[in-house]
């Protein structure tokens, strides 16, 4: 399956302009032949966890911009926005919605609030791990700060193929975010997208950075600071080769 990483800038808080910008790089993406589409954490607002009025209901304009692009390109699109409950609770959750070009919609809602950023007191936590199989390759799903969490990485090695991470990962700390997703790629004996944001918000810069990292640890495509869309095939035969030739799984305790 072919993978597409769209490592993109983000006009701070305007969805419509944001949309805008992305429908042709989800085309692009498309027409060279990929199957699944990731876009950046939060990619249609960027990290505005302080901004009156952020939250959308389940299936709003952002859930609906990537089911809409999924089904008119005929592949699957994803990246993270901010997703409302159903308690009545104002914080929204930081919701990575993967949609499908027959409808079907996955959600994980990220479990680590990065408190570091404040995240966590304009976000709520979710609670569950979310992996699903396209096309015989399996999927999970985390978002940006999940990443420097291992042990929950661990806990789905064996059922997953593929491990999504979009995020919004400023500049300061982009040793980090390169160093965790080979090491997440080299633990797991699995392939790590990592689909980061560049350009300026909210008082931040981001540089992308982004990587397709295959179960060795060896980069298929990376991009450095501008906006670009990285292409990679991933193989769940040769997961599954590795971990056959490499049994390090099997000595996990």
């Amino acid at each position: 399956m072919r993978i597409a990483a769209v490592q993109h800038d983000i006009v701070w808080n305007d969805r419509e302009a944001n949309f805008e910008r992305l429908a042709p790089r989800i085309r692009g993406a498309a027409a060279s032949g990929a199957r699944l589409v990731l876009l950046s954490e939060t990619y249609s607002t960027g990290f505005a966890v302080d901004a009156e009025g952020l939250g959308e209901p389940e299936g709003g304009p952002s859930a609906t911009f990537l089911l809409d692009q999924a089904r008119e390109h005929d592949v699957w699109v994803g990246g993270s926005c901010p997703e409302l409950g159903d308690d009545g609770d104002p914080r929204p959750f930081n919701s990575f919605v993967l949609a499908g070009p027959d409808g079907t919609v996955h959600r994980y809602r990220k479990i680590h609030p990065f408190g570091y950023g404040g995240e966590d007191k304009h976000f709520r936590a979710g609670e569950q791990f979310r992996t699903i199989t396209i096309d015989d390759v399996r999927v999970s799903m985390f978002v940006c700060y999940d990443l420097r969490f291992a042990d929950e990485f661990w806990q789905l090695a064996r059922d997953t193929d593929v491990y999504l991470v979009p995020a919004n990962w400023p500049e300061p700390r982009r040793t980090h975010w390169m160093s965790l997703l080979q090491a997440r790629a080299i633990e797991n004996l699995a392939y790590v997208v990592g689909c980061n944001r560049v350009g300026a918000g909210g008082g931040l810069t981001y540089v992308g950075d982004s990587r397709i990292v295959d179960p060795l640890g060896e980069f298929l495509a990376t991009g450095a600071v501008g906006e670009t869309v990285l292409l990679a095939d991933v193989d769940p035969a040769h997961v599954t080769a590795t971990r056959q030739r490499f049994g390090f799984l099997d000595d996990r305790r």
